[in-house]
């Protein structure tokens, strides 16, 4: 099977756009060989995802929660404390949320790759550029 790469940039893009394009071409929905069980997706580089915004007022408002497993461990932060924290991180979980739970969402997340900033280290594989709308 033919694993094409694609390369998305997220510069001023909504997160939940981006999310959606990129876990289409992760589990390979719009290739005619899609099927469920088997992983046909592709590989997808997004460059610029400290740059991604947020629609309304989520920035400030949505709140992310984990829990560390210990007695008053509950985390809790917003949009606007991850970006600091770790910028990638908003598209990874938009894009995890997306894919199917299991070892074949496993699988199919590994060959998502993303950067905050505009360098990336795959331009041997040649990627296609796709554009948002």
């Amino acid at each position: 099977m033919q694993r094409t790469w694609h390369i998305i940039d997220a510069k001023d893009k909504i997160l939940g756009a981006v999310a959606v394009e990129a876990a289409v071409l992760l589990r390979g929905k719009h290739k005619p060989i899609f099927t469920t069980h088997i992983d046909t997706g592709d590989f997808v580089v997004i460059i610029n995802a400290d740059q991604v915004r947020l629609s309304g007022t989520k920035e400030n408002d949505k709140i992310y929660t984990r829990f560390t497993g210990f007695v008053g461990g509950k985390k809790v932060e917003t949009p606007r404390m991850v970006r600091k924290r770790r910028p990638v991180l908003l598209l990874e979980r938009a894009i995890w949320g997306m894919l199917p739970k299991g070892s074949l969402g496993r699988q199919q997340f590994t060959k998502l790759k993303v950067y905050a900033g505009a360098d990336h280290p795959h331009a041997a594989q040649q990627p296609v550029e796709r554009v948002l709308a």
